[in-house]
């Protein structure tokens, strides 16, 4: 599929394939660190994967000036998408910020882009 065709594809598809990238990235990075029980796997995953987390990890990546323009027009995109509800436990403000941040690793994955999403995955791990 060529960039122009991705590119046609709804935001919000692009965050639902984007949350399964950056959850299995989490989840290979915490299980590497140890060996950890299923349950505090668990734990320590919600300090990355949790919308705010998520939230707080794109605007430090923005005020770092880490994301290209392309980046941010993608993240905008699906920050900026009509949502007819989201999580009680977050503000409508911090789950479209989420949302974006999965919807640019969405779009880097269906274009194979998986040396920036390491990139972006290791700036939020700190590694």
């Amino acid at each position: 599929m060529n960039k122009e065709k991705i590119l046609n594809i709804n935001s919000l598809a692009f965050a639902y394939l984007g949350d399964a990238t950056y959850e299995l990235y989490i989840r290979k990075y915490l299980t590497k660190k140890g060996n950890y029980k299923v349950k505090e796997l668990q734990k320590m995953a919600v300090d990355y994967v949790s919308a705010k987390a998520q939230s707080n990890f794109l605007d430090k990546m923005t005020q770092d000036n880490f994301l290209t323009e392309d980046e941010l027009e993608i993240v905008k995109r699906a920050r900026n998408h009509k949502v007819l509800s989201h999580p009680k436990n977050t503000s409508i403000i911090v789950y479209k910020k989420a949302t974006g941040l999965e919807a640019l690793l969405g779009y880097l994955e269906l274009n194979d882009n998986k040396s920036r999403i390491n990139e972006i995955m290791k700036y939020i791990v700190g590694d």
